[in-house]
């Protein structure tokens, strides 16, 4: 035990990164005299509860050696005992809560946690070093190219406190733990903001009940260990670590540049955004729906099954009254040549050419979002306006000198800035909507 150190202070910290080499990724990590080595592999395939669902699985076994306390510890066998399955169970727990299993794929992660020697704080160690072991292995998919985007979505750690001779302290030796009066776990999780949450807290009154401003202050503890331990968790990655909280990449279907421009300004805090193009994925995909929603689905699950990236596809088009609705899901083909801007704004005042002002029509758009494994996202928009008699304005695309927008004050999509028909426009509407269900948790 070491009496010079003070109560609120880590034991010494050692992380030693790629400790195995046959491992996905292996730790040896080292808090005072407890030495775990902790290590992760990766099977293909899932549990059958997860089979078809197109997402992956994390499960943790932990074990402590015969030779890792003083008296022998008998092996566990094929049933291991009831601190092991407690242990391992809390592993899991805290690391799953680290990571999105959606970006694996239908893969399983196996934590193997073995405790070489044991002085107070196993499990708490071995939470702190399987999450490393996870992110090098996480890398190796990355780099391996067998997964696209970083599964690892925030930090996780952990360490123990308790109240010995009525002080609290911090990361508990067996000498200290032996005889605490209060004894408590404590997991929390890091996200790249360097927002912090609890995953899990196990106190218990060993010697005697404890007061909730005692509470508060091993908490508070606590939190400051778990900070330190985090950083030394970054160093000990190094470069690694750089897939941490990694926004995930997102593929949208389409060869415009405007409207690629559009996504980027209302997505890009969110996702790591490029074109199909740029992506290598130059195939057409063929719309046979018969709205825009059933359209923007076939894009995004197509590129999604191409890539093994999240997808997002959109299908929009302008709707006229006076056409019962024309040229609808055929706005970008209206004259016969997908993508003619000239011939089709030339087919549309001539369909128009004998209706009076004013010429009522909408812009719509749905936008489908397409993640592996989860449900297809689809959210629609709209802006309404009119039909212009002549063509106003350079700027936009498509239908955009033509339609005057009455939330542009009667400006045309042609004539607005940028930003202004940005804030305003169908695919706007449709993408915000997406958004709000995004940050709802869909």
């Amino acid at each position: 035990m070491d009496l010079e150190r003070k109560a609120d202070r880590l034991r010494s910290v050692k992380i030693t990164a790629d400790y195995t080499e046959m491992a996905a990724g292996s730790v040896l990590i080292e808090c005072g005299r407890t030495r775990v080595i902790c290590t992760a592999s990766v099977v293909e395939g899932v549990p059958p509860f997860k089979k078809g669902t197109g997402s992956g699985w994390l499960t943790a076994e932990y074990a402590m050696l015969p030779g890792s306390t003083s008296r022998r510890k008998e092996r566990d066998g094929l049933k291991k005992d009831g601190r092991s399955v407690e242990i391992q169970r809390l592993i899991g727990r805290s690391l799953r809560a680290a990571v999105d299993l959606t970006r694996l794929g239908e893969r399983t992660i196996y934590i193997d946690c073995d405790v070489l020697q044991a002085d107070g704080g196993t499990r708490t160690a071995s939470i702190t070093g399987a999450y490393c072991a996870l992110v090098i292995a996480c890398s190796r998919l990355m780099q391996d190219g067998v997964i696209a985007d970083s599964p690892v979505i925030r930090q996780v750690a952990a360490v123990s406190v308790g109240i010995i001779d009525d002080v609290p302290t911090l990361d508990l030796e067996y000498a200290q733990d032996s005889r605490a009066q209060v004894d408590m776990n404590v997991v929390m999780t890091r996200d790249a903001a360097g927002n912090t949450e609890y995953v899990e807290v196990q106190g218990t009154g060993e010697g005697r009940p404890f007061a909730r401003r005692e509470l508060d202050k091993l908490l508070d503890l606590a939190g400051r260990g778990i900070k330190q331990l985090m950083n030394k968790q970054l160093k000990a990655l190094g470069e690694r670590g750089g897939i941490i909280g990694k926004k995930p990449r997102l593929i949208v279907a389409t060869h415009n540049f405007g409207k690629l421009r559009e996504i980027r300004a209302l997505l890009s805090d969110r996702f790591d955004i490029i074109s199909s193009a740029e992506a290598g994925q130059d195939a057409e995909i063929e719309e046979t729906g018969e709205t825009f929603a059933e359209n923007a689905r076939i894009k995004a699950e197509a590129l999604m099954r191409l890539t093994g990236c999240a997808a997002l596809a959109d299908d929009s088009g302008l709707m006229v009254d006076a056409l019962n609705g024309q040229p609808g899901v055929h706005s970008a083909r209206y004259a016969g040549v997908h993508g003619d801007d000239e011939a089709n704004n030339d087919k549309l005042l001539k369909a128009l050419e004998n209706v009076p002002a004013p010429r009522t029509a909408r812009f719509v758009s749905a936008v489908c979002l397409c993640r592996p494994g989860r449900e297809a996202l689809i959210c629609e928009g709209a802006c309404e306006g009119e039909i212009t008699f002549e063509r106003r304005g350079s700027g936009g695309f498509g239908y955009d000198p033509l339609f005057s927008c009455y939330d542009l004050d009667g400006l045309t999509f042609g004539e607005a800035p940028d930003g202004e028909k940005q804030k305003v426009s169908h695919r706007a509407h449709a993408i915000q909507a997406l958004v709000k269900a995004l940050e709802a948790g869909k």
